[in-house]
């Protein structure tokens, strides 16, 4: 199966289990892989025939921004489930969410956690 990595989007939301990080906000990074057919825009040339990621990397952003979730397992299965309920043609989602800046002691490194979802799953 073919995919589409968009890699680097960064927004400012307020999910995380600290009462602060719901009031403060913090950034996360977000890496999405979408596992769609791309044969028959590989031929034709045409938007129409794929997906427009535009509208992909708008829904994450638009999700992170809002959301104010207690886990960012919660915040990362949202985007996930939200993708594939936007696009018939994709068929898996792999999402890598990061907190760069997590608000533990004595931890300069970041957070990641990554999922895999899939259609009817």
């Amino acid at each position: 199966m073919d995919s589409i990595q968009l890699t680097g989007i960064r927004c400012y939301g307020y999910t995380g289990y600290l009462p602060e990080e719901q009031v403060l906000g913090q950034w996360f990074d977000v890496d999405v892989t979408l596992w769609l057919d791309l044969s028959k825009p590989g031929n034709s040339d045409q938007i129409e025939d794929t997906l427009d990621y535009r509208t992909t990397i708008a829904t994450v952003k638009q999700l992170v921004k809002t959301s104010k979730f207690a886990l960012i397992e919660r915040l990362a299965d949202a985007i996930a489930q939200e993708i594939l309920q936007q696009s018939s043609l994709v068929e898996k989602v792999k999402i890598n969410l990061s907190k760069p800046a997590a608000p533990i002691p004595d931890f300069g490194g970041k957070i990641t956690l990554e999922i895999t979802r899939t259609k009817n799953s």
